[in-house]
């Protein structure tokens, strides 16, 4: 069992922009609950009893969220970094927290129920120095597995039979004798050379289950409409009442109509007449009487009068 996690949270999110503006990528919410707790809640039911974060763009929500220093009675450490270190640097920023132990590096953004207790059965049985979740996402083929070592890791598109790397993976501390300290990197050139030195870098592909990456306002707005049509929860989520469409608190009017995948948040006012389909409207924001909103996002403590198609607030 691996009982601490680094889990990313620093991302900028910036082809998520204007949303990034208001929250940090991780933050956002998924039928009103933040996109990062599923990475923790994920993570506990693998059996990991201790989180460190880094932060770095609109950290304040970060202190906000885990303001008890922790999640689920597990300790939260939150490491802060200035200038954006990216993951290599990151992970090298957080020694002094991960240093004792084998850890899990799990992207703070990332949606899934990957079967992640095969990623630490091969990282134990193999003896890896790490081992590396891997699917086929079309996004950028670059990891090339031969049998169960990597062998090459490219950027950009490479031989149909690569993988991508699915953003979760187990590291033992002899890591951090490998990446300089206080230096901006990804972990990728590290891994580049970590192999021809011969390393154990090892690879698991993880082709069953769910993987979502939100990259986007459609692909956010999709991932709703998603989880709705196919009823998907993972085991793991901790919350009985998730996915929730409309908050107790907020206030719609009886003539209102929320219609298609509209998710309604916390203290949100829906005003009489109003239109609201396949949009999600975020803790505290208005919606004007009469107005009428198609596949928009209305972000937190805004008020949005008129009709608006495909736009966000």
């Amino acid at each position: 069992m691996i009982t601490q996690a680094f889990v990313l949270g620093a991302g900028l999110g910036t082809r998520l922009r204007p949303l990034t503006e208001e929250l940090p990528k991780p933050l956002l919410p998924i039928f009103q609950k933040p996109l990062i707790t599923f990475a923790l809640d994920h993570l506990i039911a693998l059996g990991v009893r201790r989180f460190v974060i880094n932060t770095h763009h609109l950290a304040g929500h970060f202190q906000a969220l885990f303001s008890e220093g922790s999640y689920r009675d597990r300790p939260v450490q939150l490491v802060h970094e200035p200038d954006l270190l990216e993951t290599g640097g990151g992970i090298k920023n957080a020694e002094p927290w991960l240093k004792d132990a084998p850890f899990i590096v799990y992207s703070g953004d990332l949606l899934t129920d990957l079967n992640i207790e095969t990623l630490i059965d091969e990282h134990m049985r193999r003896g890896n120095d790490v081992t590396l979740g891997l699917r086929r996402t079309g996004l950028a083929a670059g990891v090339v597995l031969k049998g169960e070592r990597i062998v090459e890791i490219t950027r950009g598109s490479g031989p149909t039979e690569n993988f991508d790397y699915a953003n979760v993976s187990v590291w033992n501390p002899n890591v951090f004798g490998k990446i300089p300290a206080a230096q901006k990197i990804s972990f990728i050139p590290i891994l580049v050379d970590w192999i021809r030195q011969g390393g154990r870098i090892g690879g698991v592909a993880l082709e069953e289950g769910n993987w979502f990456n939100i990259g986007s306002r459609m692909e956010y707005l999709e991932v709703h409409r998603t989880l709705k049509s196919t009823q998907w929860k993972p085991s793991y989520v901790a919350e009985v009442d998730w996915p929730r469409a409309i908050a107790p608190s907020a206030i719609i009017a009886p003539d209102a109509r929320i219609e298609g995948c509209s998710v309604i948040g916390e203290e949100c006012r829906v005003e009489t007449g109003a239109l609201v389909r396949d949009t999600i409207v975020w803790p505290g924001a208005q919606i004007a009487s009469r107005s009428d909103l198609r596949a928009c996002i209305v972000r937190s403590r805004k008020r949005v009068e008129g009709t608006h198609h495909n736009a966000d607030f």
